[in-house]
């Protein structure tokens, strides 16, 4: 891959195309939403395996579920905003409740949609998805753990929720073995000795620059790229619990039972640990672009490194 940033509905698009080449039982489908999802390269490639269903996200889950059902391996491509909305009980039922090995690819994710406002958002599918049984639960940081990922998942039985969004991804990683090694295991990006930073998707840029502020005011910061929400690598936060007096996460999503919350249990557990939770308050978001919208909510390098001095003040 090239070492310029991606899109990851583009590598998703190249890693499937790809699959399906090699497997005719792997199928796309989506709601109206293969130009926004970089899938037209693969519906010119691939036209009898992909399936648009229009603009009927809980018809795109259930009939997903049944051609899973049937033996093929289903990948559904969706706006997260709607796929973890209105769709929700037919996830449920459909496919943790009938564990159908059904891909669920929430494109858009987040605040992606920026100035389309709080219908278009999905600040609460972790929330969500996290809760539901058999359900594994992924956020890619970028290209690289992207195609690691999709290329796990076209071979994985088990039902998945992927949450993408809409920018050109910094690269993190310098290669897919490096990004991504199997659910529920966690990469730690940079080692500190003060604080541990922990994000997923987009925020793991924002945890790495964080930590540069933060090596310029003289503390040192681990940042740790969980990717697997759920399973969560709960060894790895067990023992950022004991080493370090403060925990910091740091999500494009609300602040109430997301990446933060799912710390918070562990540290729970073990106690000791301060945890500061960095996301979306509880309250619709405001409209603007998605970098603007971060700025405001103070979800970038400046004001997560201020608000790391306060902690470990």
């Amino acid at each position: 891959m090239s070492n310029e940033g991606k899109k990851a509905g583009a590598v998703m698009c190249d890693v499937l195309t790809a699959e399906a080449k090699k497997d005719s039982d792997v199928l796309v489908l989506t709601s109206d939403s293969r130009g926004s999802g970089s899938l037209m390269p693969f519906a010119e490639a691939l036209p009898k395996q992909l399936v648009e269903v229009g603009i009927a996200e809980q018809d795109l889950v259930t009939i997903s579920a049944g051609l899973a059902h049937s033996g093929k391996r289903p990948f559904a491509v969706s706006p997260a905003s709607f796929l973890t909305m209105r769709s929700i009980e037919q996830v449920k039922v459909d496919v943790t409740y009938s564990n159908s090995n059904v891909k669920l690819i929430g494109i858009s994710g987040g605040n992606s949609y920026s100035v389309l406002g709080s219908t278009h958002h999905s600040l609460q599918d972790l929330a969500i998805t996290r809760a539901l049984p058999n359900l594994e639960v992924y956020m890619p940081s970028d290209q690289y753990q992207t195609a690691a990922l999709f290329k796990y998942l076209a071979h994985s039985d088990k039902p998945a929720y992927v949450r993408i969004g809409k920018k050109v991804l910094d690269n993190v990683y310098p290669d897919e073995a490096a990004a991504f090694s199997q659910p529920g295991h966690a990469n730690i990006l940079k080692q500190g000795r003060d604080i541990a930073l922990i994000a997923a998707g987009e925020t793991v840029s924002v945890a790495l620059a964080a930590a540069e502020k933060l090596a310029g005011l003289g503390y040192s910061a681990t940042v740790v790229d969980l990717v697997s929400v759920k399973p969560l690598d709960t060894a790895l936060i067990d023992q950022l619990c004991a080493q370090y007096p403060a925990l910091m996460t740091i999500e494009e999503h609300s602040v109430i039972n997301g990446i933060g919350s799912a710390v918070a249990d562990r540290v729970a557990a073990n106690g000791g640990a301060r945890l500061k939770i960095i996301g979306f308050p509880d309250e619709p978001a405001i409209a603007g672009t998605q970098d603007e919208v971060f700025k405001y909510y103070g979800i970038d390098g400046d004001d997560i490194a201020a608000q790391a001095v306060l902690m470990l003040s």
